[in-house]
């Protein structure tokens, strides 16, 4: 396998987020892990050495919520896209002032072009929305303020 074309592979693990990668080509194998090597498997009589994956930066510590409402935070699962509505012309699921309860669909958040339904996890009031729409968002990046 090309190295040009493990340096991709490399990227695209780091900049998904997924833990894993596995690629077979012919007889080659490749596996990626998150904070782990690259595997190479050659095909039986040929040597490949085994590369090792760049370090992967430590997450940042998800964003504090700005100086204002004071309650429960809502925060990301996962990392992807904020979507206050289930489409461009739809209204939003919830608006600030909205009574809210667990379970209730708040957002979506799209992450590698899958759409996932984000669920308040507590019954309230919304006091505010801190993330805009189409905005990417990290793991535990907070979304709402439920008081």
């Amino acid at each position: 396998m090309d190295l040009r074309k493990l340096k991709k592979l490399i990227d695209l693990v780091q900049e998904s987020g997924i833990a894993e990668l596995e690629i077979t080509e012919g007889e080659e194998t490749v596996r990626i892990r998150r904070g782990g090597a690259a595997e190479v498997t050659p095909a039986p009589g040929a040597a490949a050495p085994a590369l090792a994956a760049p370090p992967v930066p430590a997450p940042a510590a998800p964003a504090e919520a700005p100086a204002g409402p004071a309650g429960h935070l809502v925060k990301s699962p996962m990392v992807g896209t904020f979507y206050r509505a289930p489409s461009p012309e739809a209204k939003p699921f919830v608006e600030v002032g909205d009574a809210v309860k667990a379970g209730q669909t708040v957002c979506i958040i799209e992450a590698m072009k899958l759409m996932n339904e984000i669920e308040c996890d507590q019954d309230g009031v919304l006091k505010a929305i801190l993330v805009e729409n189409g905005q990417p968002v990290e793991y535990g990046e907070p979304l709402f303020v439920i008081e």
